[in-house]
Formats: C-alpha cells, sequence, structure tokens
C-alpha cells in the first residue's frame, strides 16, 4: 500500500500528500440559487479530514442555465465566493489539495431548472438548441471566470467536467455535435471548444493554479479511439496537471469490438504523459484494487462510493491494507453517520442496491 501514500507532485501548485482523491460526486445539498450550505461544507470537509489526498466538490455550474440537477453548487457569480471560500479553507485545513469541478450541463439541463436548454446542436429529445458562436464564446469565457472565482476563493485548483455527456463531452461527440461551423466536423474542430477552455482558464489563472481535466471513454455518443487521440494531446500539454479518466469500471473491456483485446484502462496506461498524471474512477471499491490499479500504471486514483460508505476510507486503508468497506446496501442512520444530510441520503436512494429500504 505504500505506493498509494506517497506524495503525488503536480506540474503547479503544491504536491498532493497522497494518491488517494475524492472523486466529485452529486450530492444536491446546495442552495437553489447554488450557495453553499452547510451540509455541503460538512459533507466535503469531513472527507478531506479522512485522508483523501485531494478534495474534489461535485461538479458547480459556470452559467445559471448550464444547471445540471437540483441542489447543484454554483460559481458563476460573486454571490459564491463566500461560501467557496469557506470550502476551499475547510479542506486546505484538513491537509487535502482543494479542487473545484467546473461543469455546464449543456442539453441535460433540466427545461424545470434553466428554461431553455442549450447544447452543441439542436437536441430533439431534450428540447435543447444549439449554442450560436457567440455563446460558445461566453461560454469559454464563462469557464475561466469561474476558474479565477475558484482561485479568488482560495482553491488549490479545478477540474474541467468533459465527461458523462455535458456540454464539453457533447461537443466531442460526433453523434450528438452535428454542427457545420469550426466547432463541428472533424475531432479537431469538436475538441476545439474543451482547448479554448483550457487555454483560457491557464491564461486567467496564476502560475502555481492547478488545471485537472475529466474524460469518460465511452457512452454519449463518445468514441474510445477519438478520447485516446484527446487525451494524448491533453497528456502532453503543459497547461494541464492531471487527467481524471472516469471509466464506470477501471476492470471493463471497452464496448467497441475494435478495441476489445484489452481492458479500457490500458488504452490510456500507455500513452506518453509528459508532466501530466494520470488518474481513474471506477468501482474501486478496496485499499487493495486502488493498489493494484496504480500497479496497472495509473499515478492516482478517484473514490467514489468507498468515500461516501467510510469518509475516512484512506485512513482506514493506511491503517489496514486489507480494509474493505461495508456492504451495500447500508442504512440511512450509517450515511447519516458519515456526514450525509437527509437531502444526499435520499438521492443516494437513486443508486441500486446502496440505501437499504425501510424496514
Amino acid at each position: 500500500m505504500s505506493d498509494l501514500f506517497a506524495p503525488l507532485t503536480l506540474a503547479h501548485g503544491p504536491a498532493a500528500p497522497n494518491r488517494v482523491w475524492l472523486a466529485p460526486l452529486t450530492n444536491t445539498q446546495s442552495h437553489p440559487d447554488g450557495t453553499l450550505s452547510d451540509e455541503e461544507l460538512h459533507w466535503l470537509a469531513l472527507r478531506a479530514r479522512g485522508g483523501h489526498g485531494l478534495t474534489m466538490t461535485c461538479a458547480a455550474h459556470v452559467q445559471a442555465g448550464g444547471q445540471g440537477f437540483p441542489g447543484q453548487l454554483g460559481v458563476f457569480s460573486d454571490d459564491h465566493l463566500p461560501g467557496l471560500t469557506r470550502l476551499a479553507a475547510a479542506v486546505k485545513d484538513a491537509g487535502s489539495l482543494a479542487s473545484l469541478q467546473l461543469h455546464h450541463a449543456g442539453n441535460r439541463s433540466p427545461r424545470e431548472l434553466v428554461g431553455q436548454p442549450v447544447g452543441a446542436s439542436d437536441d430533439e429529445q431534450s428540447g435543447a438548441r444549439a449554442m450560436t458562436l457567440d455563446e460558445v464564446g461566453q461560454l469559454v469565457e464563462d469557464f475561466a471566470s469561474a476558474a479565477h472565482r475558484a482561485e479568488r476563493a482560495g482553491f488549490d485548483g479545478v477540474e474541467l467536467h468533459g465527461a458523462h455527456g455535458y456540454v464539453l463531452a457533447q461537443f466531442l461527440s460526433p453523434e450528438v455535435n452535428q454542427r457545420t461551423d469550426e466547432y463541428g466536423g472533424s475531432l479537431e474542430n469538436r475538441a476545439r471548444l474543451l482547448f479554448e477552455v483550457l487555454a483560457a482558464v491557464r491564461a486567467r489563472c496564476g502560475a502555481d493554479f492547478q488545471v485537472g481535466i475529466r474524460l469518460s471513454p465511452e457512452r454519449f455518443g463518445l468514441r474510445l479511439g477519438e478520447i485516446r487521440d484527446v487525451a494524448a494531446q491533453v497528456l502532453l500539454s503543459d497547461d494541464v496537471d492531471y487527467l481524471d479518466m472516469s471509466l464506470w469500471d477501471v476492470a471493463k473491456q471497452p464496448k467497441e469490438e475494435a478495441y476489445q483485446d484489452r481492458p479500457l484502462m490500458d488504452w490510456f496506461t500507455d500513452l506518453d504523459r509528459g508532466t501530466t498524471r494520470l488518474g481513474v474512477a471506477g468501482k474501486l471499491r478496496t485499499g487493495q484494487e486502488a493498489a493494484e490499479t496504480l500497479e496497472r500504471g495509473a499515478d492516482f486514483v478517484m473514490v467514489g462510493r468507498a468515500a461516501i460508505l467510510h469518509h475516512d476510507f484512506p485512513d482506514q486503508v493506511r491503517r489496514d491494507g486489507g480494509f474493505v468497506p461495508v456492504p451495500t446496501p447500508v442504512t440511512p442512520d450509517h450515511l447519516t453517520a458519515e456526514g450525509l444530510s437527509p437531502v444526499f441520503v435520499e438521492y443516494m436512494r437513486n443508486w441500486r442496491g446502496f440505501v437499504a429500504d425501510a424496514s
């Protein structure tokens, strides 16, 4: 287990004290206006105190119209600064790096929250309309402004959410993105928004500010070969501190037949990564599984379920390499004791078999 708890230097800013990081997890605990609640502060600060080397927030929307779910943390207004400042300080005071994930849901924004959703292209199913070029430019600006706001609040860095079918992934997808301008067609064009946002964030923030990117290689119309090419470009960018690959399951095989000669994770661990660190997420439940994932070539792991079940999952593994989280389903009382508010516990009922039914 020693590699899990070795410090991890990053290209910008301070090193992470270990390689077990908290994944960005939707929790629906913020106020309707996007300001931080005491419940969300408690949930995240507890994970930082539990030994996570980097503690990442849930996806925080960079535009009011980019909200993806109720109770989402916001970073689109200076009204959010007081809460974000409290949060960054609490996480860093616990000895963890503090990262804010930047997000826009695109065509996945619910109408009841945003009115008219927008995305890469018109989408009949969601009713979203295609962003105009001016709106694409404003989106780049708003990602950069949000990153600068996070820096002003005291966060060590931000992560750009380019995964899971949200707006940056919508532009990357050849199925979703039907644009005929400079943001559509070729992979270079479809990846243009991602790299414009990256460049704008890096230009707006200080030299020691950390920038990560989250990508997913499957689902939502994405193609593994293309995401591998984008990942290769990200990894060799001097602008990126870490690439966080959300794989759904680190042990799974690719869905596309042409790539099934090796596990999905292996299509990324063999890439030249320069000074950029590579992390993975996906059904990592035990310390042993996390350690084996590092042995397979990852620089760090992102844990979600295990960190929900045990706020101090890293510290538990540090003390006992054979530590295994409690089996699911767990009682609401267990989750409450682990720092989840009633609204978060209710949200977790959406995860099949995670929360026990009332007896």
